[in-house]
């Protein structure tokens, strides 16, 4: 493969939250009626072309995850349940494995969820020391406003911060 396409396509909602340390994206291929195995084959290309170390899908279901496997990506499922125990155990993967590498957060989209976690890390791992400021971060960095359920997970990682 020659093409441009042998390079993949960057997933939908890409951004770093932490350059090159931790990033997020949409489910790869996107979700719902818009899902295109095509799309999601390309941004995975991209996602091992991109040496991402591990994925943390966050997924309710473990849609398509052996595809990772398929194209030798590292990656865990780790279902969101919004609670102190489900959210405290994908924050720690982030921080224990975003030292030794780039890690990529998914969801379905980039929504509330998405964000929330995002918001909860910048202020469980001490990146900022208030809730609102990670709120402002994050609304930057997503390009989008944090409605309420964001606002209970960035709760959540303050009740979490050690």
């Amino acid at each position: 493969m020659n093409s441009k396409w042998s390079e993949g396509i960057e997933p939908r909602g890409f951004r770093w939250v932490i350059t090159d340390r931790f990033g997020v994206c949409e489910r790869p291929g996107g979700y719902g009626i818009g899902h295109r195995r095509v799309r999601r084959l390309e941004e995975i290309i991209w996602l091992a072309r991109s040496d991402i170390s591990l994925i943390v899908s966050i997924t309710a279901i473990p849609y398509n995850l052996h595809d990772y496997d398929e194209h030798g990506l590292n990656y865990v499922h780790l279902p969101f349940a919004e609670d102190k125990d489900s959210l405290g155990q994908i924050l720690t993967t982030i921080r224990d494995n975003s030292t030794q590498g780039s890690v990529l957060l998914h969801h379905d989209a980039i929504g509330n969820r998405l964000a929330g976690v995002v918001a909860g890390y910048l202020l469980w791992a001490g990146l900022v020391d208030e809730g609102p400021k990670a709120v402002t971060i994050t609304e930057r960095l997503l390009e989008r406003e944090l409605g309420p359920p964001a606002r209970r997970i960035l709760s959540l990682a303050q009740q979490l911060k050690p």
